[in-house]
């Protein structure tokens, strides 16, 4: 099974090996040199910062974007996840439906809207997630003992799920560990559940989540924006 074939049919698949190590030391670097505000969970809205621009424009990114969401797949999100023994944190099960966009517009079945660090968000319908796919590079190793990426596989075609729908099938659905090394790069589409454990080791867990869309707009003139 290649991977836009385990990606349609699990929501998620694992290229491991795709960057070697040294190439990502310019966007640790950039990370540790950005002015932008830090959370506990890390650092949001990076695409701004050359060397995450690069690598998300990267030959070997667009390619593995663009075999699941097609040929004009382009980044327009990045957010660095760190996570450490100095912050630490858990993740429960959820999708990803939250898309950042331009401008405002009053649309069926977009919302609710919200700002974050000056980017408007909008929870959008599940046919515009669909046309997304993220693309999760590992910048450590990431092992069972430091609060990897979990997911319950073919979840992802049941559409915008409430937060009841989503306990029951984190109940019946066996979940999976996206265990990669670094450089790998684990592909997931938003709408497949999803959680994260705490660490329980002191190895560190840096991860550059970069989502790539199929289309740079949607109905009714609703534009994403670049963040």
């Amino acid at each position: 099974m290649d991977i836009a074939d385990q990606v349609g049919r699990e929501g998620y698949g694992i290229v491991e090996g795709a960057f070697a190590e040294d190439k990502l030391r310019g966007v640790l670097e950039s990370m540790r040199g950005s002015a932008i505000p830090r959370s506990r969970a890390g650092i949001r809205h990076v695409m701004s910062q050359p060397a995450v621009s690069e690598i998300a424009r990267s030959d070997r990114m667009l390619a593995l974007a663009r075999s699941v969401a097609g040929n004009g797949a382009f980044p327009f999100r990045a957010t660095l996840f760190d996570k450490s023994p100095n912050s630490n944190w858990l993740v429960a099960w959820h999708q990803d439906t939250a898309l950042p966009l331009r401008e405002k517009h009053g649309v069926e079945g977009w919302g609710p809207w919200s700002v974050k660090d000056g980017v408007i968000y909008a929870h959008a319908p599940a046919r515009a997630l669909e046309q997304v796919v993220a693309l999760r590079l590992h910048l450590d190793n990431s092992n069972e003992d430091n609060g990897p990426l979990r997911v319950l596989p073919g979840t992802q075609n049941r559409g915008v799920l409430t937060d009841e729908e989503i306990h029951l099938l984190s109940e019946e659905v066996a979940p999976a560990e996206c265990c990669v090394g670094v450089g790998g790069v684990v592909l997931m589409r938003p709408l497949v559940i999803h959680a994260s454990s705490k660490a329980v080791s002191s190895a560190p867990r840096r991860v550059l989540h970069i989502e790539y869309a199929a289309h740079p707009s949607f109905e009714h003139g609703l534009e994403l924006a670049i963040a």
